[in-house]
Formats: structure tokens, C-alpha cells, sequence
């Protein structure tokens, strides 16, 4: 299937296409949902089964971005350690961050059971380790904060992945899947419950026009009461941009001459640390590990990275072939945790949800449970948690723009987002923006958001 860049996932051989072609001659819904990822396709599906009429529309396909990429680690903790959010919202909040994690595994693990979805779910152990003194301290803190908000975590003395090690602690009932197998049954689920699905389809703009929401889009206008941004980043210029940092980070599965894969998931305690776990595709066994994340655009060459991750692997693994590799991208909230609900500066019924850090399978399927209490009760128990007031709207929002495109020295620069200067990824084969990360195909087409609007040709300039 179609990705966000030129190196496919380990996930991407086998969904393809689907999806209607043209919007509907009476386009109007209870719920316009843009994107159709992880966050767009549970929301749609959990709506559209409560009796909301919902329209999906995907600017590509099913999985063309981040969720297409990712490496599907099910977890009860997150790239912001516990310790931290106690430190910084207090210990009930950490609580309910914990509640909130337990709450989106229960929502994956139901689904499967429902609609009896084949896509390779199992239980794992998690184990995080330490390799020096320092990634040790480290460690004893993230200990403390799972024992205060109630997350099983005991020392153990053995490091299933075989990389010698300062301390092994293991985090039980963990888990991990295929998310294309997945998404692909719930995007059915929800055509036939009455959904409406639309590929290629990419919304432009959003008016208010009384109490009717008018998204304008390049196949025609629909007409709503809500709309739900899914899209990873929202689109547009808006200040929640200046509160997300894009990272990519890059990934290799490979084949180990040992045929010794390890049934856990892995992390160390590198600053970016290294991931792991493994699966069967089509019978093969793979172990499927990433790291060496940066801000997206601010390395020269990302082979460099690719030969990085593979050097490391290769000190501790004994590789047989890299059978594939790609690289994803993520944003990074300024203060760990994600924002989920009203979009700042945009009429009070247009939603959206965005920095998941490395943890997007568990946060897009949080989002898609807040917003949809949020449209049918009104409320949510975890809305304050993730409260996008967070990021206030100022006045002189293009002055601020203009600023930090002069601190970058890149004001007169490409851009179709913010002006900001792209740069090109050898690996992906895409123009990346620095500043907020919208994406381009080589053609200058729009890959990822949040710009709207495709590069302008050598001829246009």
C-alpha cells in the first residue's frame, strides 16, 4: 500500500486501497472525521455505532501516515515517565494517566474480541534496562513512579534480548499487534454500520456558517455538526503548532541467523533510546527494532541514521539480513502530555488530537474515547488531563510566525505551511519541513500536514 515515503513498513505489503471514490450528492453528517489512522478510524467506528452519522474522509489511504509506520508496542507507560507527571500535574493525574492507558488497552483488546479481528494480538512482557550508571538513576525513578500509580514493576535478572545490562526490570502485561489487520476490519465494521468512507480526499478549510460546519475539501463541501482532526498534527496555521516538535525516528526488521526471537518488547534507557519486539509475518519471524530519533529535518543525510541503528543492532544481534526499513514521524508536546479536545481558534465543535510522542497506538485510541464522550455526553474524565487550553490563542499570531521564521534564518524559504525552508530526505524520498513537519512527495505533493497546499514548482517561484 501507499505510505507517507518511499521505504515501506514491515505492515504495509498486504492492505490496499478501499474506499468511495465521490462524496455523497447530500453531504451532510453529524461528524466529519479527517484522516484515517489509528485516532480516525476508532473514533469513526466507536461514533458510528452509538448512532452518530459519520463521514471518514482520508487524504490517501488507510494507514498513510504514522500509523502505517509505527511499531505497535501496547503500553501501560509512556515516553513521559510516570515520576515526571507526578512531578509536573501531581500524583492524582498520574493515577489517571494510568487508568487512561488501561482503559485504551481494554477498548483495543474489545474490539478484537467483537468483531473477532485476526491480527496477530498477544500479551508481552515489557522490559526496560539500564546499561550504565547514569540510565540506572534513571531508571530507580521510573520504578517509583509505576509503584505510585499502581504499575506492576519488579526487577529481574534476565535480559530477554541478551544485551548486557546495568538492571532488567520487567512490566508485565504489555502487548502487541499487527495495526493494519486491525484498522482494516474496524474501517469495514464501520462502512457497514452506515459510515461513509472517502479516500483521496483532502480537507482544505473549515467555516462556521449558524450551527452547520462547512469543510471544504477537494472533492466538494460537506456539511456537519462536528469535526474531528485526526490527522496526526492539525492542519492549517494555528498556535498549537508552536507547541509540537516533529521527530522522526527510524526503524529496521530483520532476520537473526540464531532463528532466537525473543517473545518480549524492549527498551533501554538511550536519550533517544532503542526499542524492540518481534513477529510473525506470513510464517517469518522478524525482530523489529528502532531508535535514533532527531527533529524531523535537522539531519543532513538519514542513511546516516539507518547505518547508526544497523551498527548498534549488529553489536548485539547476530543479523542474518535487514528485511526491511523505514522511518515515521511523531510530534513531541512541549510538556509530555497530548492534547486532545477543542482545537484553539476554531469554532467550539471542531476537535482534534496530537502529541502522542512515541505511544500513538495507546493515545489514538484514548483520543478516539474522550472525543466521543465529549460529543455524546458532553464530557470526558480524562478532558483535563489532555486540555488543550494548555496552548492559549494570542493576539499577534502572525507577528509570531514572522518570528520564528526569522530565528530561523528562513523566511524566504519553501514551505507552503509557514514559509520555513524544507529539506530533502534522501531515504523517504520527501521534502521535510523543519518547523512543524508537513511532508511532500518528490512531485511537491502534499504527503502529511499540516500544510494544505503542494510546493511550488522552480517555474512558479
Amino acid at each position: 500500500m501507499e505510505r507517507d515515503g518511499h521505504l515501506e513498513s514491515i505492515w504495509q505489503s498486504e492492505v490496499k486501497h478501499y474506499g468511495q471514490k465521490e462524496i455523497s450528492p447530500t453531504p451532510n453528517f453529524d461528524v466529519v472525521i479527517a484522516g484515517a489512522g489509528i485516532t480516525g478510524i476508532t473514533s469513526a467506528i466507536m461514533l458510528q455505532k452509538n448512532g452518530v452519522n459519520c463521514i471518514l474522509v482520508e487524504a490517501a489511504n488507510m494507514g498513510f501516515g504514522t500509523t502505517g509506520g509505527t511499531t505497535a508496542h501496547l503500553n501501560n507507560f509512556f515516553d513521559k515517565p510516570y515520576y515526571q507527571v507526578i512531578k509536573e500535574f501531581g500524583l492524582d493525574s498520574a493515577k489517571l494517566l494510568a487508568k487512561a492507558a488501561r482503559e485504551a488497552n481494554d477498548i483495543i483488546k474489545d474490539n478484537i474480541n467483537i468483531y473477532q479481528i485476526y491480527c496477530d494480538y498477544s500479551i508481552r512482557n515489557g522490559y526496560m534496562f539500564s546499561l550504565d550508571e547514569n540510565q540506572d538513576k534513571e531508571l530507580q525513578k521510573i520504578i517509583e513512579g509505576h509503584h505510585q500509580v499502581g504499575i506492576e514493576t519488579f526487577k529481574t535478572n534476565v535480559n530477554p534480548f541478551g544485551i548486557p545490562s546495568v538492571r532488567v526490570v520487567e512490566i508485565p502485561n504489555q502487548a502487541q499487534f499487527h495495526p493494519l489487520k486491525y484498522l482494516r476490519i474496524l474501517l469495514k465494521e464501520f462502512i457497514h454500520n452506515g459510515g461513509v468512507y472517502i479516500e483521496d480526499c483532502r480537507i482544505i478549510s473549515v467555516d462556521k456558517k449558524n450551527e452547520t460546519l462547512i469543510a471544504t475539501t477537494n472533492k466538494g463541501s460537506i456539511h456537519s455538526r462536528y469535526l474531528i482532526y485526526a490527522t496526526h498534527i492539525p492542519p492549517g496555521r494555528n498556535i498549537i503548532h508552536f507547541r509540537n516538535t516533529p521527530y522522526r525516528s527510524y526503524v529496521m526488521a530483520v532476520k537473526l541467523k540464531s532463528g532466537h526471537y525473543p517473545e518480549a518488547l524492549g527498551y533501554d534507557l538511550f536519550e533517544p533510546y532503542h526499542y524492540y519486539r518481534t513477529h510473525n509475518i506470513d510464517g517469518e519471524d522478524f525482530l523489529i527494532a528502532g531508535g535514533e530519533d532527531h527533529k524531523t529535518g535537522y539531519v543532513d543525510n538519514a542513511s546516516d541514521c539507518f547505518e547508526r541503528l544497523e551498527s548498534y543492532l549488529r553489536r548485539h544481534f547476530d543479523i542474518e539480513n535487514i528485511a526491511y526499513k523505514w522511518s515515521s514521524q511523531f510530534y513531541e508536546p512541549a510538556d509530555g502530555l497530548p492534547y486532545i479536545g477543542h482545537l484553539p481558534g476554531n469554532p467550539e465543535n471542531v476537535y482534534f488530537a496530537t502529541g502522542y510522542s512515541g505511544t500513538g497506538m495507546i493515545f489514538g485510541t484514548l483520543a478516539a474515547k474522550i472525543l466521543n464522550d465529549v460529543i455524546l455526553k458532553g464530557n470526558s474524565i480524562y478532558e483535563e488531563l489532555f486540555l488543550t487550553s494548555r496552548v492559549k490563542p494570542v493576539s499577534g499570531f502572525n507577528n509570531i510566525v514572522k518570528e520564528a521564521a526569522d530565528k530561523n534564518n528562513i523566511i524566504e524559504s519553501d514551505c507552503t505551511h509557514l514559509h520555513c525552508k524544507v529539506k530533502w530526505n534522501q531515504e523517504e524520498k520527501s521534502w521535510d519541513c523543519p518547523c512543524h513537519g508537513s511532508r511532500f512527495g518528490i512531485d511537491g505533493e502534499v504527503l502529511t500536514g499540516p500544510a494544505v497546499k503542494k510546493l511550488k514548482s522552480l517555474t512558479e517561484a
